[in-house]
């Protein structure tokens, strides 16, 4: 999407806007299937953005989801139910009874009571399904070892489940391959010993390598494949062991979004040069922009010659938190003029404190040069008090 589209969205459709451009979405996930190969699998965790459903279920195998509201927005799109990975903490009896209704494609135990309810519910409705114990990092997701070991020991008394696999997820944004390397080493070290003392042969790994995306002005944009290219010895390794998935959100999706926000006021309070967006926290939220002293990519319209001054930029909520970026460059900033925010199609979506103030929800666009830009969710306005029914 060049200068000139971005333009001409903003023109159709205002601000604030989160506008998605899929043939970026597109070009990546091709390049990153090419650089991973036939021999391991790509899933989508749609926490990451759930708007970008419908073009991922093309380009990658398998979907995440890891609560009810995200497999009843994939019941509403008419994802394949086998496509989708079931995990996630906090997994009610109605919950599964509904996911194993589905028949997904494979189901992810967090705990001993998550093992339980899976297994009762698929005995109850006459069916067997597969499951992947998710094996804990050290935080609150997951079975320590020792619980996980003895549950494949003790797996013939779960009669409703087949154990497949592991699932391993430790965090995100990773930016040394030597964690990856060590992780893996340390699952696979652990599967095998699994296998020696329960007897038993694991088939699968989900693993979640938290590859890192850049963000800020001083970060490097030469090769942002790199983190998985260098992850690949670590990760071939596990594939050359067990059938391989890497799941990830942030990697896959990050470059494909922009931030249409336009400034509504300008001011200079005790030397400090403020501009208020008609956006704010609310809508953006860069991994690691604590305390808004780093600087995100972000253009300016129209583009201007002359001095530059630095601008505090901050949102249309009431707290002095809100405040995007403390210092940055723009040159005779004026009230109507557009802010885009690049690198922005993870995430900000979806972890936005939205119904703070009661502000509207931006408006999304999905892009592409096929179908042009499509208008996918209007404002939607967060109005509490409008929600309670008497």
């Amino acid at each position: 999407m060049n200068k000139t589209e971005i333009l001409s969205i903003a023109e159709k459709y205002g601000s604030p806007s989160f506008v998605f451009d899929l043939d970026i979405l597109s070009d990546r996930m091709k390049e990153i299937k090419s650089i991973v190969g036939d021999d391991i699998a790509l899933c989508y965790s749609i926490k990451a953005n759930p708007f970008l459903i419908d073009a991922m279920t093309k380009l990658t195998d398998h979907l995440e989801v890891c609560s009810p509201g995200e497999l009843n927005i994939c019941i509403a799109r008419n994802v394949d139910m086998k496509s989708i990975i079931f995990s996630g903490v906090n997994k009610t009896a109605e919950d599964v009874k509904k996911a194993v209704e589905c028949n997904l494609g494979i189901y992810t135990a967090e705990s001993m009571q998550h093992l339980n309810l899976l297994n009762n519910e698929a005995v109850s409705q006459g069916k067997n399904i597969p499951v992947l114990l998710r094996l804990t990092s050290g935080n609150q997701f997951g079975m320590d070892e020792t619980i996980l070991t003895q549950v494949v020991k003790d797996r013939e008394q779960y009669s409703g489940v087949t154990i497949k696999g592991i699932h391993f997820f430790s965090g995100t944004q990773k930016k040394k391959t030597a964690e990856n390397e060590k992780e893996i080493n340390y699952i696979l070290a652990f599967m095998e010993k699994v296998e020696a003392e329960a007897g038993f042969v694991f088939e699968k790994l989900e693993y979640g390598p938290g590859l890192p995306f850049p963000y800020f002005a001083n970060e490097d944009f030469s090769d942002t494949l790199s983190p998985l290219k260098r992850a690949m010895p670590a990760l071939k390794k596990a594939a050359d062991k067990y059938e391989l998935t890497i799941e990830m959100g942030r990697f896959y999706a990050s470059s494909c979004g922009y931030y249409l926000t336009s400034i509504v006021d300008i001011k200079t309070n005790k030397d400090v040069n403020y501009c208020i967006i008609d956006g704010g926290i609310n809508h953006v939220n860069y991994y690691g922009q604590t305390l808004a002293m780093k600087l995100p990519i972000i253009s300016h319209f129209p583009e201007k010659t002359g001095e530059m001054k630095e601008w505090a930029i901050c949102g249309s909520l009431c707290t002095a938190a809100d405040l995007l970026v403390r210092k940055y460059p723009f040159t005779d900033l004026a009230i109507g003029d557009l802010l885009v925010f690049e690198n922005i199609g993870a995430y900000s979506i979806t972890e936005g404190i939205y119904l703070f103030l009661s502000r509207r929800m931006p408006r999304v666009i999905l892009y592409s040069k096929g179908t042009g830009a499509v208008l996918v969710r209007d404002f939607y306005n967060s109005d509490i008090l409008n929600t309670i029914q008497e």
